[in-house]
């Protein structure tokens, strides 16, 4: 069986050594990587192919290649031997060569949830060293894998139209539409407007009440200059160094989940972190509080806390005689939180980076003083917690930690640091949040390897962990 992702089929194969970037080589597909691609080999060297899958045999365009470099990037442009889990498709941009958002497109929705579960186990063997490995079984939201993506990003090329970035380059694929976007981004007509002078184009399209337009200016312009296009029923504001600028409507959007039953509000201010399938967030809380089970009375502490979704359910469960810390380093989500939260007496918001500000809240006469903690939940940054929050986490002695990773490799780290600091992995569960794309999201649970510490003191770091600036879905803030 033969196929080809692309029209540019190729009429040789080149072979031998020194084979440079754009040349053409024929692939046996090896096992899912981390990152969107396939392993295969030639002549001994590990080449990491995307737009191929585990099995087939594909014709495969070099795209970084060198005869000193560990490892090649290719894309595989012709398919000679295809996987039955191949199916066509849906995008006309996603290929080689195309748009770089999604990695699986050309693979079935049950397909990509098994290699997902794949790559989940091989970080948890290959870096936590979990010997055996616990089953993963990626669970996944209804439906067929598109329109779901409620914060878009578009890039604005210099000819002032919205486009979506090639993998791995700056270059700029104009699109007439994005598939996995939500409606929103389609019905506002954004990738048909020209957006001179911007940057980039956000959208955001809330659970509740009307969409947020954000058209980020150049860096040698302003935001309030920035000539845009009429975007009726819709909220617009502008953004540069100086900070986000109303034009029409509100600068911020309101999303709402179930907390024991009763739904509830989150402001989100300006294109600050939420999560971005519809699903999410809910998804993600019921299984943070399932696997909490925080009791009335006690002590939890939000890591990363965003605008608050984990820490409203935390404080369901602990009650007002209980309490829950939130800690956020981004001042505007932070603020978000404290008025998105102000009903529960029992929260407080604190404002700062992680590894600065816990040492200072169990230090004498401090809220985590004289008991440390009894449940904490961290959803950190794609690159993880890091070796010294987790010695923070675990000197305050939790009965159990919930992580939320939206990396498969930084937790399987930060897991191997907390089996060294005397925390073992008791439950994992996987979920399918980003169809498409080689995403996927996490909740493990720790526990202490034996009986519970106690509390220590707080280790101080000489700096904070670096935090990406956003877009982030790096980011595992609410």
């Amino acid at each position: 069986m033969s196929s080809s992702p692309t029209s540019d089929s190729p009429s040789s194969v080149a072979s031998g050594p020194g084979l440079v970037t754009d040349e053409l080589i024929q692939l046996q597909v090896g096992p899912v990587a981390h990152g969107g691609h396939c392993v295969a080999r030639h002549e001994g060297r590990v080449v990491f192919v995307r737009h191929a899958l585990p099995g087939e045999v594909v014709l495969a365009r070099l795209t970084e290649s060198g005869p000193d470099a560990k490892f090649w990037r290719a894309d595989a442009v012709e398919v000679v031997e295809a996987s039955p889990d191949r199916v066509p498709a849906p995008c006309p941009v996603a290929g080689p060569g195309l748009c770089g958002g999604c990695d699986w497109q050309h693979a079935d929705l049950s397909a990509q949830r098994r290699m997902k579960a794949d790559v989940v186990k091989e970080q948890l063997r290959r870096i936590a060293h979990l010997d055996p490995v616990p089953e993963v079984v990626v669970e996944g939201p209804e439906g067929d894998g598109l329109g779901w993506r409620t914060r878009v990003r578009f890039t604005v090329d210099t000819e002032g139209r919205p486009g979506l970035r090639k993998h791995r380059s700056h270059d700029v694929i104009a699109v007439k539409e994005c598939l996995i976007a939500s409606p929103a981004a389609a019905s506002l007509g954004i990738t048909q407007s020209r957006w001179p002078g911007a940057l980039a184009v956000e959208v955001v399209e809330p659970s509740t009440g009307s969409p947020l337009v954000v058209a980020e200016a150049v860096a040698s312009r302003k935001g309030p200059s920035l000539r845009l296009p009429k975007l009726p029923e819709t909220n617009v504001a502008t953004r540069d160094d100086e900070g986000l600028h109303q034009v029409k409507g509100r600068t911020w959007v309101s999303e709402e989940v179930s907390v024991a039953g009763t739904p509830r509000p989150f402001r989100v201010t300006g294109t600050g972190f939420w999560q971005v399938h519809p699903a999410a967030a809910q998804t993600l809380l019921d299984a943070v509080l399932e696997a909490t089970q925080a009791r009335p009375g006690e002590r939890a502490v939000d890591l990363y806390g965003g605008v608050g979704l984990f820490a409203a359910g935390l404080a369901e469960q602990v009650g007002v005689t209980g309490s829950v810390l939130l800690v956020e380093g981004d001042a505007r989500a932070s603020a978000d939180a404290r008025r998105g939260l102000h009903d529960l007496g029992q929260v407080r918001v604190e404002n700062g980076s992680v590894s600065r500000v816990l040492p200072r809240l169990a230090a004498e006469g401090g809220p985590l003083a004289d008991g440390g903690a009894d449940v904490i939940v961290l959803d950190p940054p794609r690159s993880g917690a890091g070796k010294d929050v987790m010695r923070q986490v675990t000197a305050l002695a939790p009965r159990v930690v919930v992580y939320v990773a939206c990396d498969p490799a930084a937790l399987a780290r930060d897991l191997a640091f907390a089996e060294g600091l005397g925390y073992r992995l008791d439950k994992l569960r996987a979920f399918d949040l980003f169809p498409m794309t080689h995403h996927v999201e996490c909740v493990a649970v720790l526990v202490p390897a034996g009986e519970r510490p106690s509390p220590s003191e707080v280790p101080t770091v000489s700096e904070p962990a670096r935090r990406p600036a956003w877009p982030r879905r790096s980011r595992g803030r609410r």
